[in-house]
C-alpha cells in the first residue's frame, strides 16, 4: 500500500480538503491501495444523507468555532480536532462487506502489534474491549473504493458531546458522562506520544510514500469547491405532509418525507445514517413516484434487492417503515 502525502511546506487545510484528496486518489491514482492520515481544527462531519439542523446543534458550533461539513459517504455524525486522527483508504475493491473488513482487519492487526486488544464490531467499528476507538463510513466511485474514519487517540469531549446535542447544558454534561462508558482513547493504551503512533502506522500499513505536486494539488482544490457549497453542506429541506421515523437495526435511522397529491406519492426524501451503495434516485425513489402508499403498490414498485442500493437494508422492513406498520 502505498502512502500518499502533501508537501511539508503545505499550510493547513481544512476538512473538505482532504475529503477532496481522497476523491483525486480514487480518480487518478490506481497503480495500488492508498492511505493516507490528516488532523483539522475542530470539525463536525456529518454523513450524506443527514438532515444537518437534526444532528448537529449549530448554535454551539458557531459559539465555540466548530466547523461543520458534509461528506459524501453515509453513516452518522463525526466531531473531529488536532488530538483526533483521520485515516483514509482508497482501494479497487469495491465489495462493501469486503472491503470494510478488509481494511478494519488491518487497522486492527496494526493495533494489536502495540499490544492494544482491539476487535472488529459491527459493520463498521473498531473496539477495545466494550468502548469504540474507530468508526468508519464508506464511499463507492466507479471502479474504487473509499473508507475514512475516526482514530481516537484523544479529544475535547465537551466539543465532541455538545457539537451533535440539544443546547441544553444538563443534556451536553449527561451526554459526556454517556460517551465516555461508549468510547476509550487510544492514548490510554499506549505508550506513544500522537506524532510517534502516526509513524508507526505508516510504516506498519504502507510499503512506500508519494508526495503530491502542485498539480495535483490545484485539482484537488477544485474538487473541494463542491464540499463547500451552501447547497452542499446543507442541503435543499422542502416540506412534505408525511413523515416516516424509525430505525432499522443492522442499517440505520431513517426520516422518510413524502410529499403526497391526490393520494399518490408525488416526492420522497429518504435522509439517515446508512450506507449508501447504489442510486437512490433511481433504484428506489423514482419507482414510488405516482404510485399509492399502499403495501400493494409499493412492495410492487420497489426491486427485491434493496441492499443493493443500501448496505444491508431488506425490502420487507423498508415497505413497513414507509407504511409505519
Amino acid at each position: 500500500m502505498i502512502y500518499v502525502t502533501l508537501p511539508t511546506t503545505t499550510e493547513e487545510k481544512r476538512l473538505t480538503y482532504y475529503l477532496a484528496m481522497e476523491e483525486y486518489v480514487a480518480r487518478h491514482m490506481d497503480s495500488d491501495d492508498y492511505f493516507f492520515m490528516w488532523q483539522v481544527t475542530p470539525t463536525v462531519i456529518f454523513g450524506r444523507n443527514q438532515l444537518i439542523q437534526s444532528e448537529v446543534n449549530l448554535e454551539y458550533c458557531r459559539t465555540h468555532g466548530i466547523n461543520t461539513f458534509r461528506r459524501k459517504s453515509g453513516g452518522g455524525c463525526v466531531y473531529a480536532d488536532k488530538s483526533n486522527i483521520m485515516f483514509s483508504y482508497i482501494t479497487h475493491d469495491e465489495n462493501v462487506n469486503l472491503t470494510f473488513s478488509k481494511y478494519i482487519g488491518m487497522v486492527v492487526e496494526m493495533l494489536r502489534k502495540l499490544g492494544v486488544p482491539a476487535t472488529a464490531s459491527g459493520r463498521n467499528d473498531i473496539m477495545i474491549g466494550d468502548r469504540k476507538v474507530s468508526g468508519n463510513a464508506f464511499y463507492h466511485i466507479p471502479g474504487r473504493s473509499i473508507v475514512h474514519g475516526t482514530m481516537l487517540y484523544d479529544t475535547n469531549m465537551q466539543n465532541m458531546v455538545g457539537a451533535i446535542t440539544p443546547s441544553d447544558e444538563k443534556l451536553i454534561s449527561k451526554g459526556i458522562n454517556s460517551v465516555r462508558q461508549h468510547i476509550t482513547l487510544l492514548k490510554d493504551h499506549i505508550e506513544m506520544d500522537i506524532e510517534a503512533f502516526k509513524a508507526f502506522v505508516k510504516n506498519d500499513l504502507c510499503s512506500r510514500e508519494v508526495v503530491l505536486d502542485k498539480a495535483a494539488m490545484d485539482e484537488i482544490s477544485r474538487i473541494e469547491e463542491e464540499y463547500l457549497t451552501p447547497e452542499f453542506i446543507y442541503g435543499n429541506n422542502p416540506r412534505y405532509n408525511i413523515q416516516r421515523q424509525g430505525r432499522i437495526e443492522g442499517v440505520g435511522d431513517f426520516v422518510v418525507n413524502i410529499e403526497m397529491k391526490n393520494d399518490v406519492i408525488k416526492d420522497v426524501d429518504i435522509k439517515g445514517d446508512y450506507f449508501l451503495v447504489g442510486d437512490i434516485g433511481q433504484q428506489v425513489i423514482a419507482p414510488l413516484i405516482d404510485k399509492h402508499l399502499t403495501k400493494e403498490d409499493v412492495e410492487a414498485a420497489l426491486p427485491d434487492r434493496l441492499d443493493d442500493v443500501i448496505l444491508n437494508l431488506k425490502k420487507t422492513d423498508f415497505v413497513e417503515l414507509l407504511l409505519n406498520k
